[in-house]
């Protein structure tokens, strides 16, 4: 193994590092294209020599390039070029807008000729001709027609005008409002109906609790009530509930006390019905 990897003292302190100095590139006196000396290389036919540059100073080739005359040009050569898409405007110029043509040549915009102004009345050109284009006025429109406002006489207001606050139906209610609400009612008075048939069936299938029955009933709820509270007095004594037998028991017992005092409260109300099949 070499010294330089092993634990030693002499590499507690490492060396110096010394960075190698690049050597220039070495680039040739003569020039990279000319073609090489006593070459059989860019033979055309069999017109010229079978060696071409037999002195080595010809600084051009004798044959020109022909790189796509046996296998064709190289795959991908065809492709389009992404940088070189056409650009906007390309081939044509944006229009100027109109202040654009009033900036740089305003005399784009005056016609080239005005046709005489017609009278009243006057002959007006047939569909075959040609309108006249591009004429303008002088006048201010905006100026004429205020002058036309105030100079205006107001309208007079004839005799028979219509008198909208002596009307026959004037502050009366519309026929088409009393033909909605009268179909509003009528629609309340069929829900009402309905709600009162509702009643009636569930009326015609109770009947009235007898005082005597009533008792008999509270009477039985009251032994029951007896009954369970004896078996949940008898397991008072218990207080560890270490089983879930002893749980669910307790908690039974409870609730069918609690459920028994309710059911005799209701009962001693007055005024009980019960269905017909009970």
């Amino acid at each position: 193994m070499n010294a330089e990897h092993m634990e030693s003292i002499y590499n507690i302190i490492p060396p110096k590092m010394y960075a190698q100095a690049k050597p220039k590139m070495h680039r040739s006196s003569h020039s990279g294209t000319i073609p090489p000396s006593a070459s059989t290389f860019h033979m055309s036919s069999t017109t010229h020599p079978g060696v071409s540059n037999m002195t080595g100073d010809a600084t051009n080739h004798p044959v020109a390039h022909l790189p796509s005359r046996s296998f064709g040009k190289v795959p991908g050569a065809l492709k389009n070029d992404p940088n070189t898409y056409m650009k906007k405007f390309a081939k044509s110029c944006s229009v100027p807008s109109l202040a654009e043509v009033k900036a740089t040549n305003p005399q784009q915009l005056k016609p080239t000729h005005l046709a005489p102004r017609l009278k009243a009345g006057a002959f007006i050109q047939g569909q075959s001709e040609t309108p006249v284009m591009n004429l303008v006025s002088q006048k201010n429109f905006i100026v004429a027609n205020a002058v036309e406002t105030i100079l205006a006489q107001p309208k007079k207001v004839t005799q028979g005008a219509k008198d909208y606050l002596n009307k026959e139906d004037y502050g009366k209610t519309p026929k088409y409002l009393h033909n909605i609400k009268r179909d509003i009612d009528a629609e309340y008075d069929y829900i009402r109906q309905l709600h009162q048939q509702q009643e009636d069936d569930a009326a015609a299938g109770v009947r009235p609790l007898d005082d005597e029955e009533r008792q008999q009933l509270i009477h039985g709820l009251k032994s029951k009530w007896e009954a369970v509270n004896t078996e949940y007095q008898g397991g008072t004594h218990i207080t560890k509930l270490d089983t879930m037998g002893k749980m669910k028991r307790r908690e039974k017992q409870e609730a069918e006390l609690a459920q028994v005092e309710k059911d005799i409260e209701k009962m001693n109300k007055r005024g009980i019905h019960v269905h017909m099949d009970s």
